[in-house]
């Protein structure tokens, strides 16, 4: 199989797994506990969260600790408006539904939120995130990077105008983090969310970055782990092996983004030359390094997926948090698509182990099967391939 689909899971990088062995065999001490095993376990963890913060540039006792991107959304939002004062909260129409059913569960309690559009590239425009901002103005969360298309958002823009008005700026930055140089004290990010699986770390685990001096209220409430922000004996193997990822990340990230780039770009440039009827979506420049969405007229992008797979490719439409729920894009729809564009869309997601040579296998492939559905599909006569 060809792996692309590297924004919905990573596979765990060699040196995370070899990291992680001990803790799953003869390190199993309780990291609450005072005799050695446990003594053990604490440090290893304390090292994970010094090796996470690195990565962002935060203060390790700014990590809290997660079971990944959807709980770190999670407590960034319920933490923070439960803490508040004001009651409205801005987000964007293009969230991940980890930011999206938080939000709809607040309104429920009496909040109000505001939901900022964006253009046909997926990008916001920050004029409007100060507009919508009022006194009662609590939170302001805009994803870094969106899952689907991959746009990049002007964070920094964003935290100035948050800043100038008192409010903490939060930022779902599961997507960009690894694939681009992220320094939250540089940025003026105030809570960031992580996500282990997503940059060749094991799944179960993530981090919120909370800026020291916000007020948060828990909601795991027991024996008081994480300062007493998330209760519940640590998951010492996956914790240990994200902040291993974190570290490779770190060290790795200028050749990383460079290799990236370099197979998605000539990803992009070969669909574009050799398929018809094919847009690239999302933003042109202000793109993370591995992603390239498409939309193939004329083709449903389900049997394109079932296609690829039995040809050996591994890809997704979108999100892979809602791959139960067959539904449109609510980002492809928020960009302003077309049913037929949003029907037709694929999402290509490469990795640090994909190499040219898969890249050049994969188009061949793709040429084939979208010629295969495009013959027998009922919008033939309509786009006359």
């Amino acid at each position: 199989m060809i792996y692309l689909d590297n924004a919905a899971s990573t596979p765990v990088h060699e040196q995370v797994f070899h990291e992680m062995i001990p803790f799953l065999q003869d390190q199993f001490g309780n990291p609450s506990s005072i005799h050695r095993y446990g003594r053990f376990a604490q440090r290893a963890i304390q090292n994970a969260r010094k090796q996470i913060a690195h990565l962002i540039n935060s203060e390790p006792n700014e990590i809290l600790l997660t079971s990944g991107g959807t709980e770190s959304n999670n407590t960034a939002l319920f933490g923070l408006a439960h803490a508040a004062k004001g009651n409205h909260i801005v987000t964007s129409s293009i969230e991940h539904e980890a930011i999206l059913e938080p939000c709809k569960k607040l309104e429920k309690e009496g909040f109000k939120i505001t939901y900022i559009p964006v253009d046909n590239s997926g990008l916001v425009n920050s004029k409007d995130i100060e507009k919508s901002i009022t006194p009662e103005t609590c939170l302001v969360s805009i994803m870094f990077a969106n899952n689907e298309v991959g746009t990049i958002q002007p964070i920094q823009e964003i935290s100035k105008i948050c800043h100038n008005k008192q409010i903490v700026f939060h930022t779902d930055a599961v997507q960009a983090v690894g694939k681009v140089k992220i320094d939250v004290k540089e940025l003026g990010i105030d809570m960031l969310s992580i996500s282990s699986h997503k940059i060749n770390g094991p799944k179960g685990v993530g981090a919120l970055y909370i800026k020291k001096g916000i007020e948060m209220i828990p909601f795991i409430f027991g024996g008081g782990q994480e300062n007493g922000m998330r209760s519940g004996t640590e998951n010492v193997a996956s914790i240990v092996g994200f902040g291993k990822a974190c570290q490779l990340a770190q060290e790795n990230m200028k050749q990383n983004i460079f290799h990236l780039q370099n197979i998605r770009n000539n990803l992009i440039a070969k669909v574009m030359k050799e398929i018809p009827l094919v847009t690239l979506n999302g933003h042109s420049d202000q793109r993370i390094a591995n992603n390239a969405h498409f939309t193939f007229l004329g083709v449903n992008g389900e049997d394109l997926i079932i296609k690829l797979d039995e040809n050996g490719i591994a890809a997704s439409t979108g999100s892979a948090c809602s791959v139960r729920v067959q539904k449109e894009s609510h980002v492809l729809k928020a960009m302003g698509f077309s049913h037929d564009q949003i029907a037709g869309s694929l999402r290509l997601t490469v990795g640090i182990s994909n190499t040219d040579s898969e890249i050049e296998k994969t188009v061949e492939i793709l040429k084939k099967v979208v010629k295969e559905l495009r013959a027998f599909s009922p919008l033939k006569e309509k786009y006359g391939f």
